[in-house]
């Protein structure tokens, strides 16, 4: 187990169904964490509440296995979860189902074989590297600063670099970033109404600020992929590159001009927003438990001293990596992954018709009370190699399950782990009011409000 006590990172507490519907109603966060109540954390699979679809939460590991495996025909992603997306990926790999996803997995996935990451993580050494003289710099003069904006930004460089072999600062890219602040803002907020008492496969309005977001962010996207394939022949060594010359293994037919936008939406949605939760979090953990953070660097230091962290030193970072995969347990990215019922069907004795809401929570799953020991503590131990604090078969799902298992896991660990390592290394952080750090439920599993922190060089 790890030096000293436990860390309780912050999270709403669990509470009797009543009390936990008027904390939420009376909140205005609309927020899906503070309405879990605490059964939710102690069942096995129960209806959830009452809907006019209804909503079945399953939390055991074998059923969440059945569902994301042998059935995922069966349970595809949940339209509520599809429609809010839609207008910004299409039908990308991130949303679409049965023939159309299985072509679009194959043509995608050698993107992001070993090799590809290896080749990206040049992006991240750069992109670290443009930023480390402008956070020292504030660092110099005690600003105070948004850390959540900081990484976000940092990571938004590394998946520019990655997909179009460009940097945030160009205006196209720029410009994508910001409207994926405004979609942030103005779509990815639950809409518990809607999840109560909404129709299955009702379509999804979308607020105007929302489409408008939407609609600027696939024609910059469409203008970058237009400039690439316009100078044929010159092949880019980036995952833009490998997308456009990606072709269907049984047609030889490539992607559309459409199809293009939608899946190199996915990436810039899902490449940099992810792994900047990740981080985010990562890094305020430390910065509340001096220790774990002088144990950090200490292997920090001892693989690579004041040198550079390359690729073959990240893979060797067993303390910063299990920091992280503790961190992906508390504050999974993706805190819900509903599905739906597409046919009738039963599980666990349950009968579900048609459009019934499959609620699978990494969330709830990665707290539940049968399946982890101190199940609201910090302990990174759990993932150190001889640990006696097992992490539970089939219980850890930060990056989904089955065939769906995200396509970017092993990018998303290597730049977290790269970025907490590098940040940590270099940089004391004081967070400005640690007691007000509260987590949400929105797009991915944000805080409250930024976190506002000061720097300074170690």
């Amino acid at each position: 187990m790890s030096p000293g006590p436990l860390y309780r990172p912050p999270a709403p507490r669990a509470l009797p169904p009543v009390r936990a519907l008027l904390r939420s109603a009376f909140s205005g966060s609309r927020d899906l964490l503070s309405l879990l109540p605490e059964e939710a954390y102690r069942t096995w699979i129960a209806p959830l509440g009452v809907s006019r679809r209804g909503i079945l939460l399953v939390n055991e590991p074998d059923m969440v296995r059945r569902i994301f495996g042998s059935d995922v025909a069966t349970y595809p992603k949940n339209d509520l979860f599809v429609g809010a997306l839609r207008p910004l990926i299409g039908d990308g790999v991130f949303v679409s189902d049965g023939d159309v996803w299985k072509r679009q997995r194959q043509m995608i996935e050698p993107s992001f074989g070993h090799m590809q990451v290896g080749r990206a993580f040049a992006a991240m050494e750069a992109a670290t590297g443009a930023v480390q003289p402008i956070l020292d710099a504030r660092a110099a003069d005690g600003e105070v600063l948004s850390l959540d904006a900081a990484v976000s930004h940092l990571t938004a460089d590394i998946i520019c670099r990655a997909v179009f072999s460009t940097t945030l600062e160009s205006d196209a890219a720029r410009r994508i970033f910001e409207d994926f602040a405004v979609f942030q803002e103005t779509v990815a907020n639950v809409r518990i109404a809607r999840l109560l008492w909404g129709r299955p496969w009702a379509e999804v309005s979308q607020p105007a600020p929302a489409r408008a977001a939407c609609e600027r962010i696939r024609r910059q996207i469409a203008g970058l992929i237009a400039a690439r394939t316009d100078k044929s022949g010159e092949g880019a060594r980036d995952i833009a590159g490998d997308i456009i010359s990606a072709r269907d293994p049984a047609t030889g037919i490539g992607f559309s001009q459409q199809e293009l936008v939608d899946q190199i939406g996915v990436f810039f949605l899902a490449g940099h927003e992810t792994s900047a939760t990740a981080v985010l979090w990562a890094l305020f953990v430390l910065s509340q438990n001096p220790d774990l953070a002088a144990r950090v660097r200490a292997e920090i230091d001892a693989e690579a001293g004041d040198g550079p962290i390359g690729l073959e030193s990240v893979k060797r970072l067993a303390l910063t990596r299990a920091v992280l995969r503790e961190t992906l347990r508390l504050y999974p990215p993706g805190p819900f992954l509903p599905r739906v019922a597409a046919r009738e069907t039963e599980i666990g004795g349950y009968r579900l018709r048609r459009g019934a809401m499959v609620m699978v929570s990494p969330w709830i799953i990665h707290r539940h009370s049968g399946l982890w020991r101190n199940p609201d503590l910090f302990d990174e131990s759990r993932f150190l190699s001889g640990s006696d604090a097992a992490v539970p078969a089939g219980a850890y799902l930060p990056f989904g399950l089955g065939p769906r298992v995200c396509i970017g896991a092993a990018f998303a660990t290597v730049e977290s782990t790269f970025l907490i390592a590098h940040l940590i290394r270099r940089y004391d952080i004081e967070v400005c009011a640690p007691e007000a750090v509260r987590p949400v439920a929105r797009l991915t599993t944000r805080p409250a409000r930024d976190i506002r922190v000061r720097l300074s060089r170690r």
